[in-house]
Order: structure tokens, then C-alpha cells, then sequence
């Protein structure tokens, strides 16, 4: 009878330990890897670019617009027990994680794009007089991922709002602007940072595609590049 009494203190203390231990284990923040990969990507035949040559494209590091207070933050996880912790980029920041995205799309189109990526207000009267053609700049509006942590699945849903805004720099004026808002959900039994950095990864990757499929945007492309 002594053993078992024992036997079950022991379990309960050692149930508490691990309950204690779990508790302090919860991490502070997240960090993921939104970097967009453009490897597999194929961009329409009308988008392509017609000849090769100098750097005629620059890109602009995009604006955040977000109403939030803190804006490295780009989503957040609601724990079981109702905690939510933050969510923020592990690499680089969301903007310069969408200039790139542009960049690496237009390079997979085979145009020719500057290496730097430049400043841009949006505005007409800051156009920067730069060694190209054609420069894309923007906003991102809304990003953000939020995961519920739950048994048996966790939920994730996530979504980008971007402005973006084509400029003609030897003339000096915005040429074209382009809205364009991607949303998903899933729902997975497992959980990682890993898992939600894909999920934005490919979110990023498909407002970019929308951004680009547009037959108006080539047209534009097209027009200011080959002059």
C-alpha cells in the first residue's frame, strides 16, 4: 500500500515537473523565412522580354502601409492555451522580401534588372534619375499569418494586399498602378516555423504572379523599355 501511494506521488510530481518545464519552454516569438522562390516559376510568353541589353528595370524597396504598431510583426500564433506570440521575418524585413520577389520575377521574365534596389516615396515629383527605364516600387496594405494552434490540426490563413506602382524615369510620371490581394488556408497536423515561412513564401510568390499576369502590366513594360 506504502509503494503504491509512493509510486503515485511520484507520478503526480513528475507530472507537474514536465507541466512546469513545457510552460517555460514557449518560445517568445516565431521567425520565418518569407523569401520568395522563383526557381520553378514561368512567366506568360507576353510578359518576356524582347531584346536583351543594359539595366532597364529598377526595382524600389516597398513602403509598409500597415496600420499596425509594430511592423516588423507580420502575423502571430494563438497558442492551446490562448497565448498569442509574435511573428516576424527571420531574414529580412517584408519589404525588402517583396522587392526582391519583383526582382527575381522580372529576371525569370529575362529582363534586364539593376543589382541595387533603390528609394522610392511613390510619388512623381522623387522619381530618382537612376540608369534605367523603367522603375516598380509599391506598398504592401495587408500581410499577415495567423496560426491557431489545436488537436487534432493546427489552422493557418494568411494574406498579402500589395499597390504597385510603375513609373516611365525619363519622363518623369507614374505610368500604371496595380492592386492585387492573395489569400490562403490550411489546415495541418503539425506545426513549425518552417510551415508557416512556405506558406508565405508561396502566398508572396502567387500576389507577385497576379501582379505581372496582367496583360496591361506587359503592355506597359513593354512600352517604356523598348523606346
Amino acid at each position: 500500500m506504502k509503494a503504491n501511494r509512493l509510486y503515485f506521488k511520484l507520478l503526480v510530481l513528475t507530472g507537474l515537473i514536465i507541466s512546469a518545464l513545457s510552460g517555460c519552454a514557449s518560445p517568445k516569438l516565431y521567425s520565418v523565412n518569407m523569401k520568395y522562390d522563383a526557381t520553378q516559376v514561368a512567366p506568360p510568353a507576353y510578359l518576356k522580354a524582347e531584346s536583351k541589353g543594359g539595366a532597364i528595370i529598377a526595382v524600389a524597396e516597398f513602403t509598409d502601409k500597415r496600420v499596425i504598431a509594430d511592423k516588423k510583426v507580420i502575423g502571430r500564433v494563438v497558442e492551446k492555451n490562448g497565448t498569442n506570440i509574435m511573428v516576424f521575418p527571420k531574414y529580412v524585413e517584408a519589404t525588402k522580401a517583396v522587392s526582391d520577389g519583383v526582382k527575381d520575377y522580372l529576371n525569370k521574365a529575362e529582363y534586364q534588372v539593376a543589382d541595387k534596389i533603390t528609394l522610392w516615396d511613390l510619388t512623381e515629383e522623387n522619381i530618382p534619375q537612376i540608369s534605367a527605364k523603367l522603375l516598380i516600387g509599391g506598398s504592401i496594405d495587408a500581410m499577415e499569418i495567423i496560426c491557431r494552434r489545436g488537436f487534432p490540426t493546427n489552422s493557418y490563413s494568411a494574406k498579402i494586399r500589395l499597390n504597385i506602382v510603375f513609373a516611365d524615369i525619363s519622363e518623369g510620371h507614374v505610368v500604371y498602378t496595380r492592386r492585387v490581394e492573395a489569400t490562403s488556408s490550411h489546415e495541418h497536423v503539425s506545426f513549425s516555423e518552417e510551415r508557416m515561412g512556405n506558406y508565405m513564401s508561396i502566398l508572396l510568390g502567387e500576389a507577385i504572379r497576379n501582379v505581372f499576369e496582367d496583360k496591361a502590366v506587359a503592355a506597359k513594360i513593354r512600352e517604356v523599355t523598348v523606346r
